[in-house]
């Protein structure tokens, strides 16, 4: 039967692990309309970033 020749780190096994744990980009809200946006993305429905107007809205 096959035996691991060397420990296994702890780096190691955690980055095995965490791709088990990873869920996707967490989508944010618009502060001003509220749509759902990208995290560090201007809102597509008004065009605001952080609370400024950065691009003009598509109606």
């Amino acid at each position: 039967m096959a035996v691991p020749k060397r420990k296994t780190s702890k780096m190691k096994v955690r980055m095995r692990k965490a791709a088990n744990r990873y869920e996707g980009v967490q989508a944010t809200f618009c502060q001003n309309c509220g749509a759902a946006v990208a995290p560090h993305r201007a809102c597509l429905k008004c065009g605001t970033y952080k609370g400024q107007n950065v691009v003009e809205a598509a109606e």
